[in-house]
């Protein structure tokens, strides 16, 4: 049965669900973060998943990139899944631009996250669903 990683719950916000991936928002106010994680219990690679869901994964970790383009006018999306930490299988989205803390280096490992305030959370929330509404499951 599938469940969310404790440390994805306890470092995101959820944004809501797409058909195969929970959307989550990285509680880091230095980047525009995203994670996609696959609803697929025991997950830890990509070519674990069966070949539909890999197509559906790349079709919404796509319209994710697209979508975080155009609202943040980003740069560079930097779309990466790692895994060496939290091993459940999950995507990174993070819109990176030549003026952020790293540029252009990876953002993995340096400084520390900078959560979100409450008002800040919920409006990088409000604007993520607006732009990703097309793919959000209605609940």
């Amino acid at each position: 049965m599938y469940q969310l990683h404790r440390q994805l719950k306890q470092d995101t916000h959820i944004i809501g669900q797409y058909e195969l991936c929970d959307v989550l928002l990285m509680n880091d106010a230095r980047y525009p973060w995203v994670i996609l994680v696959p609803r697929v219990a025991n997950t830890r690679e990509l070519h674990e998943l069966s070949d539909e869901e890999q197509q559906r994964l790349m079709l919404e970790s796509s319209f994710t990139a697209k979508a975080m383009v155009q609202l943040f006018s980003a740069y560079k999306m930097n779309v990466a899944a790692l895994g060496n930490v939290v091993e459940q299988l999950h995507l990174h989205h993070v819109a990176r631009f030549p003026t952020d803390a790293t540029w252009p280096k990876p953002i993995w490992g340096v400084g520390n996250a900078e959560p979100y305030s409450e008002v800040a959370a919920n409006v990088m929330l409000s604007q993520l669903r607006r732009v990703l509404d097309d793919f959000l499951l209605q609940q």
